[in-house]
């Protein structure tokens, strides 16, 4: 475990979220200018795909760190069977989902019922598929649809803000299901999708297509909310929500409806819009 990690056990999380906070909704132009060349120059941002390629032109630094790609940047995989990958970023873990426990890394793991928060939500998933998505600071940081669904609920599960990068992955036991997060449930032609946003330390909020800012305010119980009357259609490929900084997307399957793409391993680079999975044959 290394020394940042360590200190996140006993850090003021939310405090120091907050703070991050108010940074990157700063029109400062000063502030502005030097969190966007600092996160530039040591992430190594291309903003050759933004829309906006000059950076001078964002008015706050969470501007600059939610910018749209220019038309064309990413483009679906046109297999009509392919479930798509929903963000750039870095794959955390993926596979099978055994016996209703989500593989970390190094030997942990945590159940699917801890991630929603429900183990009734949970059941569908019990021996389903996963994908784990690290988005680090310099990704693109809109998270798409990967089947078309129809949302049913969304149920923000309190928690801490541990650092999602790899020393916290492999070091903070059950790390995704300890951390803050926005479960949203579909309803897809196979049955039931879930996808995760995890917020992190330092992360400002997470932000939905249907409902804008939904972390912070950060929480101290989970509390559910209920879209099945809106009739909230989502197309395959679709944006469906964003984080105000770098975090993790995670995506749930039901077993039986799809088999994650073979050539994804941890630690391999992905990009929004190439094969997740594809459709079982019916």
């Amino acid at each position: 475990m290394n020394l940042v990690t360590a200190l996140t056990w006993v850090l003021p999380h939310r405090l120091l979220s907050s703070l991050a906070r108010s940074l990157a909704y700063s029109d400062n132009p000063r502030t502005r200018a030097w969190l966007i060349d600092t996160v530039t120059r040591r992430f190594g941002v291309d903003l050759s795909e933004a829309q906006e390629s000059d950076p001078r032109a964002y008015p706050t630094f969470n501007a600059f760190f939610t910018r749209a790609l220019r038309p064309g940047a990413r483009l679906p995989d046109p297999d009509p069977r392919a479930l798509l990958m929903p963000a750039d970023g870095r794959v955390s873990q993926c596979g099978r989902i055994e016996q209703g426990r989500i593989f970390q890394a190094k030997g942990r793991s945590f159940t699917a019922a801890e991630l929603l928060g429900s183990e009734s939500a949970a059941a569908p998933y019990a021996n389903g598929r996963y994908a784990t998505v690290y988005l680090s600071p310099k990704d693109y940081h809109r998270v798409h649809m990967p089947w078309t669904g129809r949302l049913l609920e969304t149920v923000h599960v309190p928690g801490r803000l541990f650092s999602v990068g790899p020393d916290a992955v492999a070091s903070v036991p059950r790390l995704f299901a300890r951390n803050e997060r926005l479960v949203c449930h579909f309803d897809t032609d196979f049955g039931p999708m879930a996808v995760v946003m995890v917020g992190a330390l330092l992360v400002s909020g997470v932000e939905t297509v249907w409902s804008g800012e939904e972390i912070p305010a950060y929480g101290d119980r989970i509390t559910s909310k209920n879209w099945t009357s809106e009739q909230i259609v989502l197309e395959r490929f679709e944006e469906m929500a964003r984080f105000n900084y770098g975090s993790t997307v995670v995506v749930l399957l039901p077993d039986g409806v799809a088999e994650l793409d073979p050539a994804l391993q941890a630690e391999s680079a992905v990009r929004l819009g190439q094969v997740l999975a594809r459709r079982s044959a019916a």
